[in-house]
């Protein structure tokens, strides 16, 4: 009896055919071990710090040990730490963004900038506190809410240049090149073309530069420190949310630790809100 032959082009097939269902299910194995811890830690977070969701939270400052108290004082500082850090970061990242897409691409101090801003994205965020404090704590002899504020808006910034020209780089140049053919200035081609076309990856970017400071604790350490009580004074220490949680998970009063896993509910939440608002705006786009 003949053998039966079989076509090396069949072989090759099942071959590659396991290789992809190999790839596959690693890639599912992967996806399954990361969701599971993700899933661990919104349901621990849940869990320990819906318990401490109270009125007092929202309306006492940080309590001395074992007495009652809440975050009022940190929650403000880190919101207005926060907001004030991408109102200065976001428009010097928009601005120098456009100057890399429109202006100057191919340029030796573009090539700079973006080397200098991939050093920047890089960089651990302890590092970027630790040289506000050499610049601003040490000589002004202080801690503050401003050196804070300085250090996550240099988190911001580079965040936000990486994401306005990426997003500007996607305008199709015929956009451009029917704006430049009716006349229009370069600046009102920027400002009324391609800038409208990428305005929702933009504001994703910000976004997304928002919800990485939001959970900064490094920086802050070094430079807006802490305070117990309730101020507005930005010359002075400050309180925020992701130093008070640091603190007083820390600390083996029971009353801290579960103001912490409070404050950890409030960021976890926060930044999940802002990622998903990221995601419809780019949904949005699309």
């Amino acid at each position: 009896m003949n053998a039966v032959t079989i076509d090396p082009r069949e072989q090759k097939y099942a071959r590659r055919k396991r290789v992809n269902q190999m790839a596959v299910g690693l890639a599912l194995a992967a996806m399954a071990f990361g969701l599971f811890w993700l899933a661990w830690i919104l349901v621990e977070t849940v869990r320990l710090g819906v318990s401490g969701l109270v009125l007092s939270t929202f309306t006492q400052m940080t309590p001395p040990p074992n007495e009652v108290g809440g975050l009022a004082n940190a929650i403000y500082g880190s919101v207005l730490m926060v907001s004030l850090a991408t109102f200065i970061g976001a428009p010097i990242g928009i601005m120098a963004g456009i100057y890399l897409a429109e202006y100057d691409p191919h340029g030796w101090l573009a090539s700079v900038t973006r080397f200098v801003n991939d050093i920047l994205l890089s960089a651990p965020s302890i590092v970027i506190g630790l040289f506000v404090y050499a610049v601003v704590v040490s000589r002004f002899k202080t801690f503050s809410g401003w050196a804070g504020v300085i250090a996550l808006a240099l988190i911001v910034i580079p965040v936000v240049i990486r994401t306005t020209e990426n997003m500007l780089q996607l305008v199709p140049p015929g956009l451009r090149e029917a704006a430049y053919a009716l006349g229009a200035p370069k600046w009102k081609v920027i400002l009324s073309i391609t800038m409208k076309a990428a305005r929702a990856g933009v504001i994703t970017g910000i976004l997304l530069a928002v919800a990485r400071i939001a959970g900064e604790t490094a920086p802050l350490l070094f430079t807006a420190l802490s305070n117990q009580f309730w101020t507005s004074n930005l010359g002075e220490p400050m309180a925020s949310l992701p130093v008070t949680i640091f603190k007083f998970a820390m600390s083996p009063y029971e009353n801290w630790q579960k103001l912490a896993w409070a404050g950890v509910f409030l960021i976890t939440f926060a930044v999940l809100g802002l990622n998903i608002l990221a995601r419809v705006l780019t949904r949005h786009k699309n």
